[in-house]
């Protein structure tokens, strides 16, 4: 079964492609999210994916997911990287959300109606997120006030929604590798007056990414719109990594459209060069296939040990499309030497993926560690309230 969105042969439909292509050239140029191409995003259906199909949604796997965004980022890879937050949140609500929270918000974020994004990242705090400064302190008899100041936020001033990571406690937490147990989630939705999207950042990649800064000031927020227990944001982080979901995807799409061009390239050469091109090429795919089998594998959650797979699948995929892109300018030479050619906005865009969450470097380090190297969040799973079965 074709993942929704895609046509039967798993690609998308021309008129969606040559709309988000047209995008991708656009935003590279200006920097700022483009709101013909975000609509077309929005009613093509493809946002459904992730959504269980009770609500509407496509109902479908880590699996479909990583291909609706293997294929966004062959022609926008902006575009993959929101419906990939997107995803992610949508995934998380299912999860944890309240059947409260479910029946408001995921027949909506389905439909396209709600676009949702994240805002973990801060300032200065590391890429593990041990101690974070956005806090949420308790308001008797109203919830919670949120405080601080969000980074590298993606769909910042454009999503409808955000999952927000708040600090709710001052609990020491050395058994998490990322995250900690003194922390929470909040759904905020963009209207709440306590939250102030800023402009996108001038980014070298990912330029129509609408990727910024989100501060939040005496942001009210019902405990209602909490997802997940008081204090148990490691182990929603945790069930992240074991979902399958992967920027990998993000990676190879962005790697197969850099094929694309060499092989375009090649196919104008005399024959002698072209056969030696091609015998190069021959190498690079190989490369890529591989990146998408890890990717293909993280997605169907097929191993012992499924988080594992995922991480490695960020970090290798991520690798190969920067070597793909390095290997695809030389071979094309001065035709590519140029600041309006696609391959330069490509290339940014691979280097881009090895600086989002988990970062490459929290990668390998997580990939590093003794299997029972940090087991305690994981461990909390037997001891947590039902999932969904708080706040409702």
């Amino acid at each position: 079964m074709a993942a929704v969105g895609l046509t039967r042969t798993g690609v998308l439909p021309p008129p969606l492609a040559d709309l988000l292509r047209a995008s991708a050239a656009r935003t590279a140029l200006t920097g700022q999210p483009d709101l013909e191409a975000l609509a077309g995003l929005r009613r093509c259906g493809m946002l459904a994916t992730a959504v269980p199909a009770e609500y509407g949604g496509g109902g479908q796997d880590a699996f479909a997911v990583n291909k609706v965004v293997e294929e966004l980022a062959r022609v926008n890879p902006s575009a993959a990287i929101i419906a990939f937050q997107h995803f992610a949140v949508c995934m998380r609500m299912a999860e944890w959300g309240t059947r409260a929270q479910k029946a408001s918000l995921l027949p909506a974020l389905a439909a396209g109606d709600l676009l949702a994004a994240s805002a973990w990242s801060e300032p200065g705090v590391g890429a593990a997120k041990k101690k974070i400064n956005t806090v949420a302190s308790p308001v008797p008899g109203r919830g919670w006030l949120l405080n601080g100041e969000k980074s590298f936020a993606t769909s910042a001033g454009i999503a409808d929604i955000y999952l927000i990571l708040a600090q709710t406690s001052d609990i020491d937490d050395p058994g998490s590798r990322y995250g900690s147990s003194g922390q929470s989630f909040f759904l905020v939705p963009a209207g709440n007056p306590g939250l102030v999207p800023e402009r996108p950042l001038d980014l070298i990649g990912m330029r129509g990414s609408a990727t910024g800064h989100v501060s939040l000031h005496d942001c009210q927020v019902s405990d209602s719109g909490r997802l997940g227990p008081t204090g148990h944001a490691a182990v929603i982080i945790a069930g992240v990594r074991e979902s399958g979901m992967t920027l990998g995807a993000v990676s190879v799409g962005i790697a197969r459209a850099l094929l694309g061009i060499a092989a375009a390239h090649a196919d104008r050469q005399e024959s002698v060069k072209q056969t030696m091109n091609r015998h190069w090429l021959a190498e690079l795919s190989t490369q890529v296939s591989a990146a998408g089998a890890l990717v293909s594998q993280a997605g169907q959650r097929s191993s012992a040990d499924p988080g594992r797979i995922t991480i490695q699948s960020k970090l290798f995929a991520s690798a190969v499309a920067e070597h793909v892109g390095a290997e695809v300018a030389r071979m094309v030479g001065s035709a590519g030497y140029l600041a309006g050619h696609e391959i330069n906005r490509l290339i940014a865009d691979a280097r881009a993926v090895a600086h989002m969450g988990p970062v490459n470097d929290l990668c390998r380090e997580l990939i590093a560690a003794p299997p029972d190297a940090g087991k305690a969040p994981d461990e909390r799973w037997a001891s947590a309230p039902e999932k969904g079965g708080t706040n409702a």
